[in-house]
């Protein structure tokens, strides 16, 4: 089984890092419904991908016309594949970043990045979607009308403050997106 990108100017091409130690990569049904949920905010967007493993959904945004994209994680493994398939692929207009979430969002709030659409698909026995919230309300991470886009394997796991509001909720087999906006 591979994860390809969807749509975009880099439609069909093929990710490396799907089997990847850690990591659940957002497969392509579930991808294509995010995506379309999203479609409005993505061009000329500046992403997160928070917890990025192969950098399958910062390449996605990418890929459909976003400016820029910052694809995080504290794996060296993961940091290796998204190097492997941000160089394959030819992407100039990213950064990777090796730190866990909490230096990564601090590490962004030092250089005064704002972002249009932030993606956070932590590892499901964590409670690190919470906690990413706090810090990216705290930082002033997230543009006036930029989203969070959540994924977890349970409902009860995506909390946060009355700063955000749902906009979209989705169930996809086991999976649950939750699509956050900034009051």
């Amino acid at each position: 089984m591979s994860v390809k990108i969807i749509s975009g100017k880099y439609k069909g091409r093929v990710l490396d890092g799907f089997d990847l130690k850690g990591t659940r990569p957002t497969m392509d049904r579930v991808k294509e419904s995010l995506f379309g949920m999203i479609q409005e905010k993505i061009e000329d967007s500046i992403v997160l991908d928070l917890f990025s493993g192969s950098g399958n959904l910062g390449i996605e945004a990418l890929s459909e016309g976003a400016k820029f994209a910052y694809l995080v994680d504290n794996n060296r493994k993961a940091i290796d594949i998204i190097r492997k398939n941000i160089t394959k692929i030819g992407i100039q207009e990213v950064e990777i970043i090796c730190k866990d979430y909490k230096n990564a969002l601090q590490y962004l709030n030092d250089h005064h990045v704002k972002f249009d659409i932030i993606f956070l698909d932590p590892p499901y026995q964590t409670n690190d979607i919470e906690k990413s919230l706090e810090l990216i309300y705290d930082y002033d991470l997230l543009q006036q009308e930029g989203i969070v886009v959540c994924e977890s394997d349970s409902l009860e796991k995506i909390v946060y403050r009355s700063v955000y509001f749902e906009c979209k909720n989705r169930k996809y087999g086991d999976k649950f997106v939750v699509i956050l906006q900034k009051i």
